[in-house]
């Protein structure tokens, strides 16, 4: 019996190839699955209108992800990201990421899954990163990773502010120890002069009696 194949089959043929097959293996199996039809003239005539429009197709699509490929080669894509402990990245530059900046600097749309990066990236730097469009077509682009210069920014001021406020804390420190020093000094002299004062009082009391008695 012969059919026209409708898919790939490994071992049976290419799709659109006239094939002779069992009755039996084409009724109980191609024909059921819609892998073939019955090779009539009609059928033969309408397989392959339909191949050459895919072919048509396929060659439009190829011509295309040839000059979207021209398009993708060396472009470089960067990323400002906040830096956290041992020089690593908060989060990480996912596949997701780099086909979204990638899209928006060519103006067509590239699907995350063509993006070849591996595991995401963690660390500031520049990586090599593959755009899989086809089995022959693997464009590649640059992928930068800079620290955010704001924050940076914003961690100096942070230190500098800790440093003045460290500065100002010191010097209270040492306002508050020289007033108590004052302080102390004060009570010292006072009762140094208290007792001068006493001693005074107790000789001239000494004085009067001595007199008194003469």
């Amino acid at each position: 019996m012969k059919v026209v194949l409708l898919e790939d089959l490994p071992g049976k043929g290419k799709a659109g190839e006239i094939k002779e097959v069992s009755k039996g293996y084409a009724r109980n199996f191609l024909l059921p699955r819609g892998l073939a039809l019955v090779a009539t003239p009609t059928v033969i005539k309408q397989v392959e209108s339909n191949l050459e429009k895919e072919k048509l197709e396929e060659s439009i699509d190829r011509d295309k992800l040839v000059e979207l490929a021209q398009q993708i080669e060396g472009k470089e894509i960067r990323f400002k990201a906040r830096m956290g402990d041992g020089e690593r990245l908060f989060g990480s530059i996912t596949a997701a990421d780099v086909a979204e900046e990638l899209s928006r600097a060519i103006g067509s749309v590239i699907d995350k899954k063509k993006i070849d990066i591996g595991e995401s990236l963690r660390k500031t730097g520049s990586y090599e990163v593959a755009v899989k469009l086809a089995s022959d077509l693997n464009p590649q682009i640059t992928v930068v990773i800079e620290e955010e210069k704001e924050k940076k920014a914003e961690k100096k001021a942070e230190k500098k502010a800790e440093k003045k406020t460290e500065k100002k804390t010191e010097k209270e420190a040492e306002k508050k120890a020289e007033k108590k020093a004052e302080k102390k000094a004060e009570k010292k002299t006072e009762k140094k002069t208290e007792k001068k004062a006493e001693k005074k009082a107790e000789k001239g009391k000494g004085k009067e009696k001595e007199e008194e008695k003469d």
